[in-house]
């Protein structure tokens, strides 16, 4: 049974984290997820809107999601959250940023050389991503010149 790990920070749950998700599932029978931890959000994108443990339980009830738990804080080794999942195979996301490279490198020296690592396709819609929500909904939101809604 092949058990696969996606890591993210899935805040604002969207379409382009289940097609992750469900991507990354189709790759083995078990999917643990690593939810990222809330120093690791704010020291590497931004202030999250929802905390780690309310994101984990959210991803937690996704339907291809065996398990979810909260990654390690930032200055806590990064391969130390192998240990925890066990993984056979990493499944990174089209936008995620990582070198594959990279961390091909880290596995093999740190004895995880037999894991796999792949990089699962992105959806191509046009509410994708957390920061393109946020910014459809600032185009939508009332303004100071009234903008497209009353308030009641």
């Amino acid at each position: 049974m092949a058990r696969v790990m996606a890591v993210g920070v899935f805040d604002l749950l969207h379409a382009g984290h289940l097609h992750y998700l469900e991507q990354s599932k189709s790759l083995g029978e078990e999917l643990v997820v690593v939810v990222a931890h809330d120093d690791t959000v704010r020291s590497q994108k931004h202030e999250p809107v929802t905390n780690q443990d309310l994101r984990c339980r959210m991803v937690k009830g996704l339907k291809p999601v065996d398990e979810a738990i909260v990654g390690n804080p930032p200055g806590t080794p990064i391969f130390d959250i192998l240990e925890v999942v066990e993984p056979d195979i990493i499944a990174l996301g089209y936008d995620q940023k990582h070198s594959i490279d990279s961390i091909r490198s880290g596995l093999d020296s740190h004895g995880y050389s037999d894991v796999q690592l792949t990089r699962v396709e992105g959806l191509s819609d046009d509410l994708d991503g957390t920061r393109k929500i946020i910014a459809r909904i600032l185009d939508l939101w009332p303004n100071s010149e009234g903008g497209p809604y009353e308030e009641d």
